[in-house]
This record gives structure tokens, sequence and C-alpha cells, in this order.
């Protein structure tokens, strides 16, 4: 049986067949590639993430490189530095107590990102501290494998560093 043929006796889905023909369906989403939602997304931004961003760009803060609403896995963030894995985020009120946000942030934090979240309200009255925040978070945390002094901490999976108990 040749293909014709097969498409007679088990037609397509009236969704199938428009997709086919590049039409629409009413009421269907249109699948809009990530790169495109990105760009519609820096050329529409909010007040708070243009000013973040004029803070942030150009290497501006303490010569960090950051880059604005770019697609990580199935989310778009809206500033990255893939330098210091370091995620900002510019969140207005519909973000309050979002379980999307929660699923979003622990799915970037396992691909080894750090999230930092503030209201577009502390970034316009209060961009001072929230440049700050961003700092103290882009800097480099202290090694925990070795000690000031150089020495190495004590092993826990050799018993080592347990304090012995007096009876």
């Amino acid at each position: 049986m040749r293909g014709a043929e097969r498409t007679s006796f088990f037609p397509l889905p009236l969704w199938e067949r428009v997709a086919a023909e590049g039409g629409r369906v009413r009421g269907m989403r249109q699948r809009v590639p990530k790169q495109k939602r990105a760009r519609t997304l820096r050329a529409n931004a909010t007040d708070a993430e243009i000013a973040l961003w004029r803070l942030l760009r150009s290497r501006r803060l303490a010569s960090l490189k950051f880059r604005r609403q770019v697609p990580i896995g199935p989310w778009i963030v809206d500033f990255v530095s893939f330098e210091k894995r370091l995620i900002v985020e510019a969140d207005g009120s519909q973000h309050a107590e979002s379980d999307n946000d929660k699923r979003r942030d622990h799915d970037l934090s396992e691909r080894g990102f750090r999230i930092l979240r503030f209201w577009n309200n502390d970034i316009l009255l209060r961009s001072q501290s929230v440049l700050e925040m961003i700092f103290e978070s882009a800097a480099p945390s202290p090694s925990p494998v070795c000690a000031p002094d150089g020495a190495h901490p004590p092993s826990p999976t050799r018993g080592e560093g347990k304090e012995e108990k007096s009876e």
C-alpha cells in the first residue's frame, strides 16, 4: 500500500493537517523559538530591567560580563553571568509565591546556577544595595577545603575531628 492510499484510510486529525500545510488552528498555541522570544523580551523590557541593564552592561559591575534575556534550557532568564554561573531576575508582583518560579529556580540550580531575585521596586529605588548584593554573590567565596592557615580540615569520613564522648 502506498502513502497516498494509506491517508485515505487513516486521515490525519485536523490540527496535523493544518500544521502540515503551514497554517494555524484557532485555539492552538503557536510554538515560538526561544531566541525569537528572548529578542521580543529584550525589546519590551520593563522599567526595572532597563535600569538594571544600564548598571550591569558593558562589564560595569566588577568587570563581570552579563547578558540579558538568555535562553537556558526551557527557560529565559533576565540576566546571566556565565563566568560566575549567576542569574539575576527582576520580578514584579506576578512572581509573588509562584510555584512555576520555584520549579524554574530548582531546575536552574540543578544546572549549576545561583539565582538572585529582586523586586522591581527595589531595583528602581535601591539600585545601589541591589548592585552590592550582586557583587557579593559574584565574589569568590573562600575554599572550604583549606583553612586560612593552609591546614586541611579534619576528614569526617575517617572519623577525624569528632570529639570523644566522656562518660
